[in-house]
């Protein structure tokens, strides 16, 4: 008999039909989105907090949610990692109401495509822009703002990062807008989220309350670092034919799990992304006066030192890289 009775669970992105110890930031966002159901435009919300603390997890679960309550609006998710450029972002959206069909990536003006999305003129529109301070071109967070008929909910790690990009315009009016707060999962909600992926998804008495507590500790308050070490752990005993997942298979899924997740995060980095993050793992250690003036001497169109340092606080965020010391002390190095 296999070990794992439905994959689909034991994957970070899986969204439960309920979700636990988000009460209060469902609630938050919940409100936010409310009048979409009385036939009002809903509020821009802004969701914020560290890498695994659920805030994908909690945008999808709400919009879904929003759905069965309100028949009829049209939702959308846009990963701005993959689709940072202003006309992925577009072309995304455009897809998300059947109206990206006759696009053309090479000939299509990113104008035409904005035009087409207010031209629309359907149910109402509930956008999720996930990392969202990742996007290439921010103005066009500003003119889905006044598109008529949308409402977005943004995701960034921090606020201030996203803030820092945009035009003033938009910043005065996201600074009334929702913004839910997101903490690290504390020891006791990682387990009981394990819990649940282990009823839905593993055969019984699979794993033991022993292991999931090591899994919970070793993932220091990342819900996906802990459900793919789980999934790692599972899939190892899986192979063994084993009737249950023993300390080894957890001891050995950790730091492959991790090595996943590292792996995940790099394909998604940008160009610029990528090349700090190379010139970092190349040097062991450097400061950031050192890594910018190697930065631009290899690349073409150098960014900002301002915006480097965006990207070099996002490679933090994903434990792609580690910060240490402060202003001109300060050096950065990749996670070993």
């Amino acid at each position: 008999m296999a070990m794992i009775t439905d994959a689909h669970v034991l994957r970070p992105e899986f969204v439960p039909s309920d979700v636990v110890h988000r009460d209060s930031e469902v609630r938050h966002l919940s409100k936010a989105l409310r009048p979409i159901t009385d036939g009002e435009p809903g509020e821009t919300a802004l969701l914020g907090g560290p890498s695994g603390a659920g805030k994908t997890c909690i945008a999808r679960f709400a919009v879904q949610r929003l759905r069965e309550n309100a028949l009829g609006i049209n939702t959308q998710y846009v990963n701005c990692w993959e689709d940072y450029s202003r006309f992925k972002t577009l072309y995304r959206l455009l897809k998300g109401i059947d109206r990206a069909f006759d696009v053309h990536r090479q000939s299509t003006p990113k104008d035409e495509l904005l035009e087409r999305l207010r031209d629309h003129d359907g149910s109402p529109y509930v956008v999720v822009l996930d990392e969202a301070d990742q996007l290439d071109d921010t103005g066009v967070l500003y003119d889905l703002y006044r598109t008529t008929g949308l409402t977005m909910v943004l995701i960034a790690n921090r606020r201030e990062d996203l803030f820092s990009r945009l035009d003033s315009r938009l910043v005065s009016r996201l600074q009334t807008t929702t913004h839910v707060r997101f903490e690290k999962y504390g020891f006791d909600a990682l387990v009981s989220i394990l819990e649940d992926r282990v009823r839905w998804g593993l055969r019984e008495s699979a794993i033991s309350t022993d292991q999931l507590q090591t899994i919970a500790d070793d993932a220091a308050g990342d819900a996906r670092v802990a459900i793919t070490v789980l999934r790692t752990a599972a899939r190892r005993a899986d192979q063994d034919d084993a009737d249950s997942i023993t300390d080894e298979d957890v001891a050995e899924a950790i730091p492959e799990a991790k090595a996943e997740i590292t792996q995940k995060s790099t394909r998604r980095l940008t160009d610029d992304q990528r090349t700090l993050y190379e010139i970092v793992t190349e040097h062991g250690e450097i400061a950031p006066g050192d890594l910018y003036e190697r930065y631009t001497e290899r690349v073409s169109s150098p960014r900002s030192k301002r915006m480097v340092r965006n990207y070099l606080r996002k490679l933090c965020h994903y434990n792609l890289l580690v910060a240490e010391g402060e202003n001109r002390g300060r050096t950065y190095h990749s996670v070993s």
